[in-house]
């Protein structure tokens, strides 16, 4: 059974005047032309800026590049439906029938696309200020993690450099799957190490960016056994 979209907006700790965007902003395409994507697009726009914008006063020396990579790690697809899940969000989605029978309200994509739209329709709701402070208190933790020293180069340079400075063979990196259309595809890579037992996964529309998200799973869990 779907969850009220109201309890979930209670959770955020959002009021909406217009409480019918919120309940787009849930809506997959699946379930009919009243759909999110049009939310999602302005949510994508304005978390881009947001985020953007607070790295550049949180970084003041950093360059264009590493802003970027920063930007980077925070916004994508990983990310947003990481924090999607921390809110239980697909319990609330709306999808259409085949998406709900091939679990739809578990897959990243679906659920980061929510979270972006959630974004524009607050944004249509209340405007940019209030969407610009719950942006920045979504990505509080995240934002608080962030160390500029370990962002000077990206997560697979940082983790072979890593495995070099205890000598030791270097990461292997295996494309596992390919979903979607060939245009919007999505790659999934595992990432392995002689460090550990465990591997990490990673995705991204290339698969470049799947094995840096990769990379930066196994990075966070060889710090965890470190410790």
């Amino acid at each position: 059974m779907i969850k009220k979209p109201e309890d979930l907006a209670k959770k955020l700790g959002l009021t909406f005047e217009q409480p019918l965007l919120f309940k787009m902003a849930l809506t997959h395409r699946s379930a009919g032309a009243n759909n999110n994507e049009r939310l999602e697009y302005l949510g994508d726009s304005i978390l881009g800026f947001v985020i953007a914008h607070k790295l550049y006063e949180m970084f003041p020396k950093a360059s264009e590049g590493e802003l970027s990579r920063l930007r980077a790690s925070l916004v994508n697809q990983t990310s947003l439906a990481e924090l999607a899940r921390e809110h239980q969000l697909g319990d609330y989605l709306i999808l259409g029938s085949g998406e709900l029978k091939s679990g739809g309200y578990r897959r990243d994509s679906i659920l980061s696309d929510a979270v972006e739209a959630i974004m524009g329709a607050l944004l249509k709701d209340q405007g940019s200020r209030v969407c610009e402070d719950w942006v920045l208190n979504l990505f509080s933790s995240k934002l608080a993690a962030l160390d500029l020293n370990n962002w000077s180069k990206d997560p697979k340079t940082q983790l072979q450099e890593l495995m070099q400075s205890r000598k030791k063979e270097l990461p292997a990196y295996e494309l596992i799957k390919m979903t979607g259309a060939a245009h919007a595809q999505t790659f999934s890579v595992k990432c392995t190490t002689v460090l550990i037992d465990e591997t990490s996964i990673g995705a991204g529309v290339s698969r470049k960016r799947a094995e840096q998200s990769a990379a930066e799973k196994m990075l966070e869990i060889i710090k965890k056994n470190d410790k």
